[in-house]
């Protein structure tokens, strides 16, 4: 399960990453804090979200073909450290009683400006870093990182947060971002080819063009969308289903989000411990449809022991087939295509506001269990639409090279 920690280069990496990752988390926290006790009022955390998502996606595709560019070892260092300084300066601005509303945001456009870039950095240079036989459990474990965070990291926040203060909690996040900048210096990631005698428009028109080109790539994407889309309104319409529904306390809700995590872990879990699944077509399209049937189930849930039971269901098979998803793309993505097809992959992890928006559009004007049966059926129908029109894909295994 725990195999491709064995390499050391994957290792350095991965303990960096997590470091990262959790120090993300936090800032998330200590900015909604911040912003309301500056403001009081809940808008403006919406608008701080808003500075960190929208270069997130607008520069996403740029940032693809930098990493083809560019060596990732180099943007990884440089995104972090400016991060890692502009989440410091806040911390100083805070401790310094000096801080407004509008250095916040201006922080979180600055972090959204370099996970453009650095993001598909990311996803560009660890595939290096082991064997290709080993690449989903590398993947697994790099999503293992994400859940785990989302889980532990509020909670070491919070403590820190309410034992020493903001500019501490600050403090702590600048320091998760420069140790991955530090985990990525010493790393000896293969010589890649890369594009240098086209223009950056050039690399940018291939790269889409590439994706256009291969169904494949464009199912991929298009399951990654749908996760995200209509994945993420469950998780923002939780609350009125606690509420109006279950008619639990703000600690079951909790509880809920807690048991998404949980689940994911287990899926994750489960895929590291079977290795490299063969038949990742089938894993893909199943993993998905018992995704969406979770969701409706879920929608159509009175009971809370029961909705506790289906949420731990969704996150385990939502992790499955996004893993088998990110995985197929890096075992068949040319290497010199890397960062621009991962660049343009990432931008579907960024487009859950968006779909948040749609369900709770639908929640206010039908029903939020409606709002969910959507989103179920609209990834059960693409899955299996797909699947029954497209035999290559009921066939998709795993590729010994890359495309």
């Amino acid at each position: 399960m725990l195999s491709a920690l064995k390499y050391p280069q994957f290792r350095r990496f991965w303990f960096g990453n997590a470091a990262a990752v959790g120090g993300q988390q936090i800032m998330w926290l200590a900015q909604g804090v911040l912003v309301y006790r500056l403001t009081g009022e809940a808008v403006y955390i919406g608008f701080v979200g808003l500075a960190t998502a929208a270069p997130a996606i607008l520069l996403n595709l740029v940032g693809g073909v930098v990493a083809d560019r560019i060596d990732q070892r180099k943007i990884i260092l440089t995104t972090q450290i400016v991060t890692s300084a502009a989440v410091g300066i806040l911390a100083l601005l805070v401790a310094t009683d000096q801080v407004s509303v509008w250095h916040v945001v201006a922080v979180a456009f600055v972090a959204g400006c370099m996970q453009a870039f650095n993001n598909p950095a990311r996803q560009s240079i660890f595939p290096g870093l082991v064997e290709r036989k080993e690449l989903m459990n590398a993947v697994a474990l790099n999503s293992i990182v994400w859940q785990s965070m989302r889980i532990v990291a509020p909670g070491i926040g919070g403590l820190v947060l309410a034992i020493f203060g903001v500019a501490a909690t600050f403090s702590l996040v600048c320091a998760g971002f420069l140790l991955l900048g530090v985990a990525v210096i010493g790393l000896d990631t293969p010589a890649q080819r890369r594009t240098t005698k086209t223009s950056p428009l050039a690399d940018l028109k291939e790269g889409i063009a590439f994706i256009s080109a291969n169904f494949l790539f464009a199912f991929l994407i298009g399951m990654s969308f749908f996760n995200s889309f209509f994945g993420f309104s469950t998780q923002q319409l939780m609350p009125v289903f606690t509420e109006d529904i279950l008619h639990v306390s703000d600690f079951w809700l909790g509880m809920l989000l807690s048991m998404t995590g949980v689940g994911s872990i287990i899926g994750i879990g489960a895929l590291g411990y079977a290795g490299d699944v063969e038949r990742k077509g089938l894993l893909i399209i199943g993993g998905a449809t018992a995704f969406g049937a979770f969701i409706i189930l879920f929608a159509l849930s009175t009971y809370y022991p029961l909705s506790l039971l289906l949420v731990g269901f969704m996150g385990a098979f939502g992790s499955i087939y996004m893993i088998t998803v990110q995985t197929t793309l890096q075992l068949r993505v040319p290497d010199e295509l890397r960062g621009r097809v991962m660049g343009i992959y990432g931008i579907t992890h960024n487009v859950g506001p968006l779909g948040a928006l749609q369900a709770g559009i639908i929640a206010d004007s039908v029903s939020p269990p409606a709002a969910l049966i959507v989103g179920g059926v609209a990834i059960i129908v693409f899955a299996l639409a797909i699947a029954y029109s497209n035999r290559s894909v009921r066939t998709l295994a795993s590729a010994p090279a890359a495309a």
